[in-house]
């Protein structure tokens, strides 16, 4: 066994995990991060995506042991503290991005990398952001016009956290918006 720390939604853990674990076992079974699925054990479908210290990652192609010491971000980890949908999960909601639900938590996951990275992306460099995350219900339509809807609503949302707030609020008394 090995001891690892990890800090997952906001969390520590701290745990005993066998070497060989996935990373997906440990989130699911010990951790009960269920909405983290497992689709096919191969790192095809990315159904498994997580975001490891912001990036996105298939947690059945990493190890629990390679985790150790990260933030990960679970799709149970991006609502807010009162239950409110992380902008990327509203737009797949509202957009109707998703049929059985069973890839959305892996193409959410993807998408608020690529959101992170890439604030305006256009349709083709959404499709290729997501490239790894496989639906086989949608046809991706509705998924890519969901990305764009998040895309367009976090460029445009009021600050959440306290220093963005304070931040928009000095630039707009000197007339600068951010």
């Amino acid at each position: 066994m090995t001891r690892i720390s990890m800090t997952v939604d906001g969390v520590r853990y701290d745990d005993d995990v066998e070497p060989r674990t996935l990373l997906v076992q440990h989130l699911r079974d010990r951790l009960g991060k269920v909405g983290t699925v497992v689709g096919c054990d191969t790192s095809n479908c990315g159904a498994c995506t997580v975001l490891l210290s912001g990036r996105s990652v298939k947690a059945c192609s990493i190890l629990a042991v390679q985790a150790d010491g990260a933030d990960v971000t679970t799709i149970e980890g991006l609502a807010g503290d009162g239950g409110e949908l992380h902008p990327v999960q509203a737009a797949f909601h509202e957009q109707h991005g998703l049929q059985c639900g069973f890839c959305t938590p892996g193409m959410i996951m993807a998408a608020v990398d690529l959101l992170t990275e890439n604030s305006e992306p256009t349709d083709a460099e959404i499709r290729e952001g997501l490239e790894g995350n496989l639906c086989r219900c949608t046809g991706y339509q509705n998924i890519v016009r969901a990305v764009r809807a998040a895309a367009e609503s976090m460029r445009t949302s009021v600050p959440s956290t306290p220093e963005s707030a304070e931040a928009a609020e000095a630039g707009s008394r000197q007339g600068v918006t951010t």
